[in-house]
């Protein structure tokens, strides 16, 4: 018969973080992993400034995830600052950083998949398309990137020097933010730990309740 502003918030999650799967069964051990990884995402992306506030953080398994931390732009983004993909980059390998400083390099899980990939997607636009590198410069390698490796037709060649120079700049950035990362949590372990305890206990929480 009528709405609340629950269920508003409710389809709104449903549509960015995609449908709750509460028939998963997942082990303790698999709850506590994703709690601890996805607080090492909330906690440096509340650490560090530019990135986008923290909207909610989850470890109840939506869409293809087993949890997540949605941030969202106060305005509308129009662009990105390289200080500000540089930022990006730590928070999204803060998941694999919290789970090595937990469980160690051995105990490290798939769950960071997602982001490696994310963070692979972006390091490269950085380098490839943007000019942030200045060992690559103001050159737009993509097209010929895409080519050189088989992907596509490529609009020009470029040479196995650059290719492994465009590889080796997108590898620094990544290990830059991964070591970020690290740094802050191992700062903020009493603080991180917290968190994770709190979304074992209420599997979701806002923005303001990470506060």
């Amino acid at each position: 018969r009528f709405v609340t502003m629950e269920d508003f918030e409710n389809a709104k999650d449903k549509v960015m973080m995609g449908a709750e799967r509460r028939s998963m069964v997942l082990t303790d051990d698999q709850k506590e992993k994703t709690a601890y990884h996805e607080a090492g995402h909330a906690i440096v992306g509340l650490e560090l400034p530019q990135c986008d506030p923290v909207y909610k953080a989850t470890i109840i398994p939506r869409g293809g995830a087993l949890g997540m931390v949605v941030s969202l732009p106060e305005i509308d983004r129009l662009n990105w600052h390289k200080a500000e993909c540089e930022q990006k980059l730590a928070m999204t390998m803060a998941g694999k950083a919290a789970e090595i400083i937990k469980y160690g390099e051995d105990n490290v899980s798939n769950g960071p998949a997602g982001d490696i990939q994310q963070a692979s997607g972006l390091a490269r636009a950085m380098v490839l398309r943007w000019g942030m590198s200045d060992r690559v410069g103001n050159v737009d390698y993509e097209q010929a990137h895409e080519g050189y490796m088989g992907n596509g037709a490529g609009g020009f060649s470029i040479s196995a020097h650059t290719k492994e120079l465009i590889e080796e700049e997108v590898k620094r950035m990544i290990d830059e933010a991964y070591e970020s990362a690290f740094s802050i949590l191992t700062k903020r372990k009493d603080e991180w730990q917290r968190l994770a305890e709190g979304l074992l206990e209420y599997e979701t929480l806002t923005g303001e309740e990470i506060q």
